[in-house]
């Protein structure tokens, strides 16, 4: 079920119990965890645990099986990993650095990590059913102030690598391309890239890349923890993201229907992430919520119906709301500007001795709470995420003959100790309770039921911390309500206004991003290696037929057209990159190609190059029975073209034969050739002179310009 699993025992045992304190598993640093590799990790029938490449979470049960909890000793519990120096919370947090992770093929998740500082990078993620999922706490972070990151990587949806039918994993189907592929866990399951969870977590300088939905399942590069009854913090970022073409959902926020149920649980209504510089929407300082959730929404936002969204500028935070006796009522909270489309949550503690809430709000606005019962007699309100100075205006419903105490303080979680007590005063109207002077007041309307308080924040908050250094600012509401009492409330406490004015999201486009995306082009268990991406796209008669004109060569970026037709050449140097030489061959009116051919490789090209071959539109090439020099650039055997057919080769010219070389050599009746590497330069097997020069551009020597027939197009993807 597990390739690599840090799993953690709040209290030492086997060989190690009675040597360390507890809690030592949880806060000791990971130490080193560099080029590793997950893959083809299955998710077995009939389990319900967990399901991924590598897995960072969970602790076992380190107390014996008792009346009170019959659970197996060692048997799987919950833990936090928060690694701090010397193993000791008080000292500073300590990051769990994850470095060139590859993680392929896995049938649930590539990776997941849940805890405090946890940083994954220079990592590929491939071909899984979700890549990677970064994940924090329910409520609050258990280390305040850590975080979750994942920087220089790259993910991919539906690779090359088709897999193969049979084995453990059952599942075989079409993939976006229409080609049959192995698939995560069947042909409806919703591909995601990176998955959000919880929070703090952010991504920047990631790659994404052909993450396309079909007709059977939702792809999306970004998505969401599914049927999620936690929160997700608003401090969710996102940056320097490139999407290529190959993506066609950038976000989804699911839909009712399999595999997400109704989609509405209170997790999955609040979802949201920022985007910081506008790479992912095209629109910088915007966060992205779901469609349907008018907390967050003004007439300045932007719907995003392909992935449920919605694209809004502002400023966010979230209110955490406990609620005691009972404990069991779903809670209705609306914004007053849309208070027609109140957001319904049922919280995450049935049965236990609260119910909590934690919807993400916009800030300097004014909201209404009610009930489908009576207003819980106990409730406090925490503004989470909110900085010194930002506020709410809360209107809540309760019966008309209630009477209440309303008390604010400071509660230190990590001590639970409280502080700064200060006790509200009853106010004589809502102008007055709303004057904005500081003072602590709360006035009740008994003509319309409700309650309203204002809610600030009056301490610093740093970084990450969802609260203050010293510690969570709260307000304690206890009612005393007496049985009979009606409390059914009007929608709407607040005058009558339209939405608040926000800055379009239209109005503030991003612009050209030249360091999106990961810097390298490809994640490989060799990182030191640089590599070029090679595209190599030769025309057959039908194509021709069909209305298509150019065979092209592509070299990461950059494109070169062939519009004539024959057989083209590109010679590049395998230890630098830099394009060398350029040769077309015309077999359609040219005289003897293919002697001019084998003299081109034997005489002209190089030792040490890579030698890229394309075609378009192959005729009978004279004296081409059987071209023997194609053996010079690692085909196994002589070439014979087929007429009307298509060629293209990725080869080598020098004393090594490279794995990497490939050949295609297609009928007019098949489809075209096409390739596409990752070719790696400067190989020990190259025999590379020591002052290489390892910047890739693609210049052309000047002792073969001869072979230039025409230039380049410019860079295009």
């Amino acid at each position: 079920d597990v390739g690599i699993w840090y799993i953690f025992h709040r209290v030492p045992t086997g060989q190690s119990e009675g040597q360390y304190p507890e809690g030592q598993a949880e806060h000791t640093p990971l130490g080193v965890f560099y080029n590793n590799r997950v893959h083809s990790n299955f998710k077995a029938r009939g389990r319900v645990h967990f399901q991924a490449g590598l897995f960072i979470g969970k602790g076992v049960k380190t107390t014996r099986a008792s009346a009170e909890d019959p659970r197996e000793y060692l048997t799987v519990d919950n833990a936090r990993f928060r690694p701090h120096q010397d193993a000791d919370p008080e000292k500073p947090r300590v990051p769990a650095v994850i470095d060139g992770l590859i993680a392929f093929k896995n049938n649930d998740h590539g990776a997941w990590a849940r805890g405090g500082d946890i940083i994954f990078r220079n990592s590929g993620f491939s071909d899984n059913g979700i890549g990677l999922t970064l994940a924090s706490d329910g409520t609050f972070p258990t280390d305040e102030g850590s975080s979750l990151e994942v920087t220089r990587s790259i993910f991919v949806g539906e690779s090359s690598n088709f897999g193969s039918q049979g084995g453990q994993n059952s599942y075989w189907g079409k993939g976006a391309n229409g080609k049959y592929r192995t698939l995560p866990r069947n042909k409806t399951f919703p591909i995601r890239g990176f998955q959000i969870y919880d929070g703090p977590v952010r991504m920047a300088q990631c790659t994404f890349k052909k993450f396309t939905p079909t007709v059977d399942r939702y792809s999306s590069a970004i998505g969401f923890f599914m049927k999620n009854s936690w929160q997700i913090s608003p401090q969710n970022n996102v940056s320097q993201i490139l999407m290529e073409k190959s993506v066609g959902l950038k976000v989804f926020f699911g839909r009712s229907g399999q595999w997400f149920g109704n989609n509405d649980n209170d997790g999955d209504k609040t979802s949201i992430f920022h985007d910081l510089d506008g790479s992912v929407t095209g629109y910088s300082d915007t966060f992205i919520g779901r469609a349907d959730n008018y907390l967050l929404r003004h007439p300045g936002c932007l719907t995003v119906p392909r992935w449920n969204g919605v694209m809004c500028t502002g400023k966010f935070a979230q209110l955490y709301i406990q609620a005691r006796r009972p404990e069991n009522l779903t809670l209705s909270i609306a914004r007053a500007a849309y208070h027609s489309h109140p957001l319904w949550l049922q919280g995450v503690n049935r049965g236990a001795p609260y119910q909590q809430y934690q919807p993400v709000v916009m800030l300097e606005q004014a909201y209404i709470i009610q009930w489908d019962g009576r207003a819980p007699e106990d409730i406090i309100l925490y503004p989470i995420n909110f900085n010194r100075g930002d506020w709410l205006r809360v209107a809540l419903c309760y019966p008309r003959e209630a009477v209440f105490q309303v008390v604010a303080d400071i509660y230190q979680r990590r001590t639970g100790t409280v502080h700064s007590v200060k006790h509200y005063v009853a106010a004589p109207s809502q102008a007055s309770a709303f004057n904005g002077t500081g003072e602590r007041l709360f006035y009740f309307d008994r003509a319309s039921g409700y309650l309203f308080v204002h809610l600030q924040a009056h301490e610093a908050r740093k970084g990450h911390s969802y609260c203050s250094q010293q510690g969570c600012e709260r307000i304690k509401i206890t009612a005393q309500m007496y049985p009979g009492d009606s409390w059914s409330c009007d929608p709407n406490p607040f005058p009558q206004r339209p939405a608040a004015a926000q800055r379009p999201v239209s109005q503030h486009p991003a612009g050209p991003c030249r360091a999106c995306g990961a810097p390298q082009l490809a994640i490989t268990s060799t990182p030191s290696v640089k590599y070029i991406k090679v595209q190599i796209q030769s025309l057959s008669r039908a194509d021709i037929q069909n209305h298509l004109t150019s065979a092209f060569i592509k070299i990461n970026d950059t494109v070169f057209l062939f519009n004539s037709h024959g057989i083209f050449f590109m010679v590049l140097d395998a230890c630098s990159g830099a394009v060398v030489s350029r040769r077309h061959f015309d077999t359609v009116t040219g005289e003897n190609a293919a002697s001019a051919i084998t003299d081109y490789v034997q005489t002209f090209i190089r030792e040490r190059s890579l030698v890229l071959v394309c075609s378009r539109e192959i005729a009978d090439v004279e004296g081409s029975s059987e071209m023997s020099v194609f053996t010079r650039l690692g085909s196994a055997k002589p070439i014979v073209f087929h007429k009307e057919g298509s060629f293209a080769m990725l080869g080598y010219k020098g004393q090594a034969k490279p794995s990497w070389i490939k050949v295609l050599n297609h009928a007019g009746y098949q489809k075209a050739a096409s390739l596409q590497h990752y070719v790696p330069l400067k190989l020990k097997e190259y025999q590379c002179p020591a002052n290489t020069d390892e910047s890739l551009k693609f210049t052309f020597s000047q002792n073969h310009s001869e072979h230039i027939s025409a230039g380049p197009t410019a860079p295009r993807d």
